[in-house]
């Protein structure tokens, strides 16, 4: 298909990732979601897979499994409230998938989410985490603003992924990347600001509601999370806490930003990468 016909289904795929996100509590027919498409069926499942890289329904599952384990460490919801939420019928099913995604079934993970932050001297903070000095080049990027919890922006990142597909952007890709402006810890979650872009080799000219942005050069300190998304905050709390202070050096005014080095879509949680970087006066 040329790049013309992927522009006339941009909207309709906004449509559906917009109603997929706002419903993950329902049951979300996909058959109803190719009526909000207006695809047909035979048409419809085609090309999600052709634009996403994986099903509606791996789409629906991921993202209630992503959820499911945000809410094990930020709530105190029981775990089988939680698995009924995600749509598993049974403790039994739930505990299963989980534990193949994330490595741990959700009550270790939950315990595990729950630990307190290693100090520097610990080895469980050297096995975990290091920080190094990191001096980059300018990067230029093409995103699209997220205005909420940091923790929402994958729904951003979604739509940003149609857009990017169906304006030619991604042959010119270099790497996925987040910039988050505000300290989480301030500003209420409701008006955090935060970009979803990816990155690409040189400026663009982009037509809303993407917008160009760049990430200056300079010295960065870099610590590298293996593991689920919904782990990063022990990362920043460590390094805000210890990693930071250890090296001596300031930091700037400057936004820090993550970047993801292997898609959520193909890799499992536990084997997930994002580069912190926070920049250094």
């Amino acid at each position: 298909m040329t790049e013309n016909i992927w522009q006339q289904y941009e909207t309709r795929l906004l449509r559906v990732l917009e109603y997929i996100h706002a419903h993950l509590d329902e049951d979300l027919d996909l058959e109803k979601l190719g009526e909000i498409a207006c695809l047909s069926s035979y048409h419809w499942h085609r090309i999600y897979r052709a634009v996403h890289g994986e099903t509606a329904a791996q789409t629906i599952r991921r993202l209630r499994l992503h959820r499911a384990a945000t809410e094990l460490v930020e709530t105190r919801k029981s775990v089988s409230a939680i698995a009924a939420r995600a749509g598993y019928p049974n403790l039994q099913s739930f505990t299963r998938t989980f534990g193949a995604a994330y490595g741990l079934p959700p009550a270790a993970y939950r315990e595990r989410g729950k630990a307190v932050y290693p100090t520097a001297q610990s080895e469980e903070a050297s096995a975990m985490y290091e920080v190094t000095i990191k001096t980059i080049k300018p990067m230029h990027l093409v995103g699209l603003a997220h205005r909420g919890p940091y923790p929402e922006i994958g729904a951003t990142f979604a739509q940003l992924g149609v857009l990017g597909g169906s304006r030619g952007l991604f042959a010119r890709m270099k790497g996925s990347v987040a910039l988050y402006y505000d300290d989480p810890d301030v500003v209420p979650a409701e008006k955090l600001r935060s970009l979803a872009a990816i990155w690409v080799d040189t400026p663009e000219c982009v037509e809303p509601p993407l917008e160009a942005a760049i990430i200056e050069g300079g010295d960065y300190a870099m610590l590298r999370h293996v593991g689920p998304y919904s782990d990063l905050h022990k990362a920043y709390g460590w390094l805000y806490g210890t990693g930071l202070p250890g090296l001596g050096r300031p930091v700037s005014d400057a936004p820090c930003f993550e970047d993801y080095v292997n898609d959520p879509k193909n890799t499992p949680p536990a084997e997930l990468i994002t580069d912190i970087y926070v920049p250094l006066a």
